[in-house]
């Protein structure tokens, strides 16, 4: 599992650092200054989360079990449904997808607390 997260932490970060030049050069003249906001949320969000899949896959060296792993697991699906919601909110503008960023929010908190329970009990 070390493995895999570190994969999916490096493809993430690499996803984020491309869709934030992308954002900065290619979005800038294309969408309004709400909407361009909303997506650098976005990468911020991912890119920060790539960095706690690179944090999983260590602890996963020192404290392996299932909650080490939900909480992997939960970095991913949150980054998919928070970053994901605002990117396609932003090309969309359908507002509804708004909604859907507090549920990979939640999954989010989730993958934290995961971790700090996973190195507490490790």
């Amino acid at each position: 599992m070390d493995r895999l997260f570190f994969i999916l932490g490096g493809l993430s970060g690499f996803l984020g650092v491309a869709l934030g030049a992308f954002g900065a050069h290619a979005l800038k003249a294309r969408l309004d200054a709400n909407l361009l906001a909303t997506f650098e949320v976005g990468v911020r969000y991912q890119l920060i989360h790539a960095l706690a899949l690179l944090a999983v896959g260590w602890a996963h060296t020192r404290w392996p079990g299932a909650v080490l792993t939900a909480g992997g697991w939960a970095f991913v699906a949150g980054t998919v449904l928070f970053s994901g919601s605002l990117y396609a909110l932003s090309f969309t503008g359908a507002r509804w997808l708004g909604a859907v960023a507090p549920l990979g929010g939640i999954a989010l908190l989730a993958g934290w607390l995961c971790l700090a329970w996973a190195a507490w009990k490790g």
